[in-house]
């Protein structure tokens, strides 16, 4: 039995001087370097936690380094976008990755230094510190439901498939990178994406073996797909999915994120091991993807070719 130990954060924004009003966000356009300074700085602690725990790889949530922005339309937020290689915050983590000899997915607001677009990024990094390659975020969303709105396409651009690897990167589709690393092959489907059917096909179809979908998400039907989604994407396609939201609120919207965070396999939903709010911990079967499908089914096998639209 191969056992990966892998973690999720499920967390808010940290940084303490969040003004109670809407209205006053814009003085906040000055301070972006220690919103940003704040949230990296908590997540490296959360992963020396999940060192200590025996964890080989994490994924922190959809645009960690800051609070979730898209509620509103505030054009000062598009500050906090960086450089998905050679910025700040993948800097340091690629330092935290090597230390604690983590591979770790860091999903980041980018900022195309070569096109001025922005994007919603996840930066896979490897657990020697190298940065393996980046996926930005597919679809989209831009609405609202019966608790708030969901603004994103006013911040960032769908994926342009550019998602610049190393040779890591074995997928054969442009827009749903797999990357293979110390700790298996991993694929991410950030947020919205999670609800499009050929995603996590294509994923799969491509080889991966465990995939992350970082999400900021909340709304009653959210919430009750929440868990379905994942565990019938996982004994569907046979992979292992780790779905990270956030949990708790951010001032001054105080949209409450309804967080259960967890990890879903072939075979049901994984322990979490982690005594830590901030941590769900689980331990990975990779083994169980190559054994038997206890139902007696083999869908790879018996899949008729044109059924599955790519997306």
């Amino acid at each position: 039995m191969k056992l990966l130990r892998a973690a999720l954060t499920e967390t808010v924004n940290v940084w303490p001087g969040m003004p109670e009003h809407t209205r006053d966000l814009p003085t906040l356009e000055c301070r972006l370097e220690e919103i940003r300074a704040a949230n990296v700085a908590h997540h490296l602690g959360l992963v020396a936690r999940a060192s200590a725990l025996g964890v080989r790889v994490i994924c922190f949530g959809e645009l960690f380094p800051g609070p979730y922005f898209a509620l509103h339309h505030d054009p000062f937020w598009t500050g906090l976008a960086e450089d998905a290689v050679n910025g700040r915050t993948v800097r340091t983590l690629c330092e935290a990755a090597r230390a604690h000899t983590m591979v770790i997915v860091a999903p980041i607001y980018e900022l195309d230094a070569r096109s001025g677009r922005r994007y919603n990024t996840a930066v896979v990094i490897e657990s020697n510190g190298t940065v393996l390659g980046r996926y930005r975020k597919m679809h989209i969303p831009h609405g609202s439901n019966e608790m708030g709105s969901f603004l994103e396409a006013f911040y960032y651009d769908r994926s342009n498939g550019e998602n610049e690897s190393t040779g890591a990167n074995i997928s054969q589709d442009p827009f749903l990178p797999v990357f293979e690393t110390s700790v298996g092959r991993i694929g991410v489907a950030i947020c919205y994406d999670r609800h499009f059917a050929g995603v996590m096909w294509t994923l799969a179809r491509n080889g991966a073996q465990l995939v992350f979908s970082p999400a900021v998400t909340f709304g009653a039907k959210s919430e009750r797909m929440w868990p379905m989604e994942f565990a019938v994407d996982a004994a569907r396609h046979n992979i292992f999915i780790g779905g990270s939201n956030r949990r708790g609120s951010e001032k001054p919207w105080n949209q409450e994120f309804f967080g259960k965070s967890h990890f879903a396999g072939p075979n049901g939903t994984l322990e979490n091991l982690s005594d830590f709010s901030e941590l769900i911990v689980s331990d990975v079967d990779l083994d169980a993807l190559s054994a038997p499908d206890p139902s007696g089914w083999n869908l790879q096998r018996d899949l008729r070719h044109g059924v599955v639209n790519l997306p």
